[in-house]
């Protein structure tokens, strides 16, 4: 399957989009790459883009006080990244994406997303469903960190993306787990 086609396949598995519209859509992503190590989003800037990764993987993090990075998403293959507040709100974001491998990306501005889901109701449709999805998965992982154990969000991780383990440093998956690298190393010793 062409790379463009694994988003028209991705918005079919929730609506269903005619030839027509297909073309459309294709026609108001923009394909951009960006390399290892280098930044999508720098936070301080508005996040004008929405992504979606036809291949790769990235993080969102943001720097507290203290100098400390937290990472709030990593991302791969077929998903969606971007900072959906500053999107929308033109506000500056309080994130940083960046590259965890060479990646290829399609993105979207927000004026061309907001006409696109006027023109076609199947794409509004999937975006419902892709923001509904994205909302429950914040709300589970909040009360993940506040109830779970460190070793149940290790092995549920463990369980949805195995493959994470290969693709994106331990440092940043224990940032992202909530716990100290320390901690996943005895989590990781124990299996």
């Amino acid at each position: 399957m062409p790379e463009e086609n694994k988003l028209i396949y991705y918005i079919n598995k929730w609506s269903n989009i005619n030839k027509q519209d297909e073309a459309k859509i294709l026609s108001a992503f923009e394909p951009v790459s960006i390399k290892k190590k280098k930044d999508l989003l720098v936070s301080g800037q508005v996040c004008n883009y929405l992504y979606f990764i036809k291949k790769g993987c990235l993080r969102s993090f943001y720097v507290d006080t203290k100098g400390v990075e937290h990472v709030y998403q990593i991302r791969m293959d077929n998903n969606w990244i971007g900072d959906i507040d500053s999107y929308f709100t033109r506000q500056n974001s309080k994130y940083n994406i960046e590259a965890f491998e060479d990646s290829d990306l399609l993105r979207i501005p927000v004026d061309r997303l907001e006409q696109l889901l006027i023109e076609i109701p199947g794409l509004e449709r999937y975006f419902r469903i892709l923001f509904q999805k994205a909302y429950i998965n914040a709300l589970n992982r909040l009360s993940a960190t506040m109830w779970e154990t460190a070793v149940d969000r290790y092995n549920e991780m463990l369980k949805e993306h195995p493959e994470i383990f290969q693709r994106v440093p331990l440092v940043h998956i224990a940032s992202y787990l909530g716990i100290t690298p320390e901690s996943l190393s005895r989590i990781r010793k124990q299996k």
